[in-house]
C-alpha cells in the first residue's frame, strides 16, 4: 500500500498517511487516505483534493464541505468494495 506524507504548513510537521484509493470526479483529483493500519479498528479515514493545475506543483487540501463529501463517499465505497466506510 502507497504511503505519502503531507506537511501541515500551519505547524511545519509532517504526517504519514496510508493511500487507500484515488479518484477524479468532475475533473478534480481525490484521495481517500487513512491515518493507520488500514486493517486496524481504530484507523480514521479522510478525503483530500488535490489543488493546482501543474503537474510539478500543487497541494492537498481535506474535504471539509458535506455535499461534496456525499458525493465522494459512495465513489470510494464502489472502489473499495469490501471496506466499510463511516
Amino acid at each position: 500500500m502507497e504511503k505519502i506524507i503531507f506537511e501541515d504548513m500551519e505547524s511545519g510537521e509532517s504526517v504519514e498517511f496510508f493511500v487507500l484509493e484515488q479518484t477524479t470526479l468532475n475533473e478534480k483529483n481525490y484521495l481517500l487516505v487513512t491515518d493507520a493500519d488500514p486493517d486496524s479498528e481504530d484507523a480514521n479515514a479522510y478525503i483530500f483534493e488535490r489543488i493546482g493545475e501543474n503537474e510539478e506543483e500543487y497541494t492537498y487540501e481535506g474535504v471539509e464541505d458535506e455535499a461534496l463529501l456525499d458525493a465522494l463517499l459512495p465513489v470510494f465505497e464502489e472502489l473499495l468494495e469490501d471496506t466499510d466506510i463511516q
